[in-house]
């Protein structure tokens, strides 16, 4: 399983705290300045929103940008380490090539 992105992180905190509120797409999306259809494409990790559309999602959700960025690289530690303590699964033998 590869490492999570941070942007699909991010998008997941998003959406957690958007419903946390009981808010829909549209009234985050109105509070920030964006599409209720961009601010879909952000939780679903499709799009990297800039530092200054993170900042205004921010605080459409009543929260600050060094939570959300705590927040996001606390579940990306913690995503991290549960992928680095999977057994490595293997369906056959490795192959090493060196070039010279």
């Amino acid at each position: 399983m590869p490492e999570p992105l941070w942007r699909e992180v991010l998008g997941q905190r998003l959406r957690a705290l958007r419903r946390e509120r009981g808010d829909t797409l549209a009234d985050t999306a109105g509070r920030a300045g964006v599409s209720p259809q961009y601010l879909s494409e952000i939780e679903r990790g499709r799009k990297e929103p800039s530092s200054e559309m993170i900042a205004a999602l921010a605080g459409a959700l009543e929260t600050d940008l060094g939570g959300l960025t705590e927040q996001v690289a606390h579940e990306l530690r913690r995503q991290r380490m549960s992928v680095m303590s999977e057994p490595q699964r293997r369906t056959g033998p490795t192959v090493v090539m060196l070039a010279a």
